[in-house]
């Protein structure tokens, strides 16, 4: 068919990595494609596609494809970090090459495909077909920037014992225990470390470098990292309906591996004053030790707000007898809920996360306070930024044996609820609200981007 022929602009493939965080914001960038004439496909693996609650599909005109990543039946269970990601770069790469041979010859071509930058390996599948490749990064530029020094052996890894702040072209002065778990400590997980790094060992070879992040956000990394790259904001990818009300109905990512508690949780808020609430979860990955979540349990108990407390179903053994009863006056314990509709809520004041990037973007999105209480991987950096560079939060210190003492947890959320630094904070945390949903609504610096890139697919 010819392109003129065509009722869309393009045709892109959106392959996220299979989980929740990663998933979420590359489905609302294919969102936004849709809503600008692209024909979208979706990719997620079999399992996951067996798995997730919701409808992805309805979301992007009904295109949602699967590939193999060697786990069908069961997920990857117990299978190493290493071993999984071997099966899923030999079996995807394989039925990813199937499916693009399958969609050129049962209707339109693919022009682009977007991958989750998590996995090089698609573009060197694209570039077999002669089809365009723009890698995905679900991480903030200065996250981006530190990997990619490390790759680059610029940032020398294992950091120095006697090693004091470390400057990096584009980001403030950071320390040593600023940085990814990843590269701070390189026995914490060495095989995350690899992929982390590995996201840029054919970066120099796509056709575009698209981030989750917005230019206002951070500028001067992104004007460096700009130099190299093709390089785009296009964020921040979060549902319509909390940042510029252009995709009419779009109030959910649309899909979700938890089953979640929303009718309860927005009940419960409902009864509740104003800016009141502080809502507490840590993301779909990150685990507490019962050390930390005893002291996370009673600071919350301690503290004069009241809770919203998102604990998965997987991690509820660890909540301390009794808990639940004695707080129930004052406290609410979900397994999931839709975080967006919960800070949207006028009765939170406070949100105490891990600084996963997703919900450090969402917070930042809809003007809400942190308590950062970075558990690995990019939440010390994120958390760095939070308070330091932002000034949207207060990043929790850690004692000796970087346990979070329930006694600061009360003063914590205290002082962002009911403090002087508390006030700043939320004045803060709304211009940045102000600034997201500019960047994404009409002619604002995402929205041109994404239009910048879907007109050279369409040359």
């Amino acid at each position: 068919m010819e392109r003129g022929q065509r009722a869309y602009k393009a045709h892109c493939l959106v392959l996220p990595y299979p989980s929740q965080g990663h998933i979420n914001p590359m489905l609302q960038f294919a969102k936004l494609l849709s809503h600008k004439g692209v024909k979208v496909t979706l990719v997620t693996t079999r399992y996951i596609h067996k798995t997730m609650y919701g409808s992805a599909s309805s979301c992007i005109a009904r295109d949602l494809e699967t590939i193999s990543d060697g786990y069908d039946e069961a997920g990857k269970g117990e299978a190493s970090i290493d071993a999984y990601l071997e099966s899923f770069w030999k079996e995807g790469s394989k039925t990813l090459a199937e499916l693009l041979e399958k969609l050129s010859s049962s209707g339109p071509p693919v022009d682009c495909v977007v991958y989750d930058a998590f996995m090089p390996w698609p573009l060197d599948v694209a570039r077999k077909f002669g089809i365009a490749g723009a890698t995905f990064f679900t991480q903030s530029c200065a996250v981006g920037n530190i990997y990619y020094h490390v790759h680059k052996g610029i940032l020398k890894v294992p950091l120095a014992d006697d090693q004091s702040l470390i400057s990096l072209p584009g980001l403030p002065p950071l320390d040593p225990l600023d940085l990814p778990s990843f590269v701070y400590d390189l026995d914490y997980c060495p095989a995350f470390y690899r992929v982390v790094v590995g996201q840029f060992s054919n970066v120099d070879k796509a056709d575009w470098v698209l981030c989750n992040t917005f230019y206002e956000l951070e500028e001067q990394v992104v004007d460096w990292l700009a130099k190299f790259w093709p390089l785009r904001t296009v964020g921040p990818t979060i549902p319509s309906k909390f940042l510029d009300e252009r995709l009419e109905d779009d109030k959910e990512y649309g899909v979700n591996l938890f089953k979640s508690d929303n009718d309860a949780c927005i009940k419960w808020l409902n009864e509740r004053p104003k800016g009141s609430v502080a809502y507490v979860s840590f993301g779909s990955a990150a685990k507490l030790d019962d050390e930390q979540m005893e002291e996370l349990a009673w600071g919350l108990r301690r503290s004069k707000s009241n809770f919203l407390w998102v604990v998965r179903a997987s991690e509820a053994a660890k909540v301390p007898k009794g808990f639940i009863e004695e707080t129930s006056e004052k406290g609410l314990v979900v397994s999931w809920c839709s975080q967006m509709e919960v800070l949207v809520h006028e009765a939170v004041g406070c949100f105490v996360t891990h600084c996963g990037w997703n919900s450090t973007l969402e917070a930042l999105s809809l003007g809400v306070p942190m308590l950062a209480m970075p558990q690995w991987t990019d939440q010390r950096t994120n958390a760095k930024f939070i308070m330091d560079v932002w000034k949207v939060g207060l990043t929790a210190p850690s004692d000796e044996k970087g346990k979070v003492r329930q006694e600061v947890v009360e003063h914590c959320i205290s002082e962002i609820m009911e403090g002087e630094r508390g006030k700043e904070m939320k004045i803060n945390a709304l211009k940045w609200k102000e600034l997201a949903k500019k960047a994404a609504d009409e002619g604002g610096s995402s929205d041109r981007n994404i239009d910048e890139f879907i007109s050279k697919l369409v040359q």
